[in-house]
């Protein structure tokens, strides 16, 4: 008897067991479902946020061409320096006409085959970047706490100027 009910006891953990597992198991998928409907609508907002901005930077990069081939001007007697201005300013009008014609997904892609065919070429420049990024954010750092060192000894040289030109008490007439 003592048998029949060890093994009942047992029967019923391993059934509570798999019931659990099971419970588990569909809250798992709910979340993952739930997370890849979650990842498709922030992709889907990204694209649209990106393609709406793309033409307001491809006329950026136009304007940008536009004001550097109108500085050409000023190389008339100088033909070379010219011709190199005048390139590149052809190529930033190609550029800002790729970037009109193209989608997210088509720059996302293209930058996506660039990582897979060097990744150590894009890791070197992650690299760089970030060293930049530091520097920038450390020279930013320092130069806020030198302004904020100079302006405290500037107010409290402040302070001392008008307590010296204060009237001292007990020396009237």
């Amino acid at each position: 008897m003592g048998q029949q009910n060890t093994n009942r006891q047992q029967d019923n953990g391993n059934e509570d067991w798999d019931a659990l597992k099971g419970d588990v198991g569909d809250i798992a998928g709910v979340a993952v479902e739930r997370s890849r409907h979650f990842i498709d609508s922030a992709r889907e907002q990204a694209t649209d946020y990106v393609d709406r901005r793309k033409d307001d930077v491809a006329q950026s990069v136009a304007d940008f061409a536009t004001s550097l081939r109108e500085s050409t001007h000023s190389f008339d007697e100088r033909p070379n320096i010219r011709a190199v201005v005048d390139t590149a300013a052809e190529g930033l009008e190609q550029l800002a006409d790729s970037i009109r014609d193209r989608t997210f997904a088509d720059f996302f892609n293209e930058f996506e085959d660039v990582v897979r065919r060097r990744p150590a070429t894009v890791a070197a420049v992650s690299v760089a970047v970030g060293f930049l990024a530091a520097r920038f954010i450390k020279s930013t750092a320092e130069d806020l706490r030198y302004d904020s060192v100079h302006a405290g000894q500037a107010q409290s040289r402040q302070t001392r100027a008008r307590q010296a030109q204060r009237p001292r008490a007990g020396t009237g007439a």
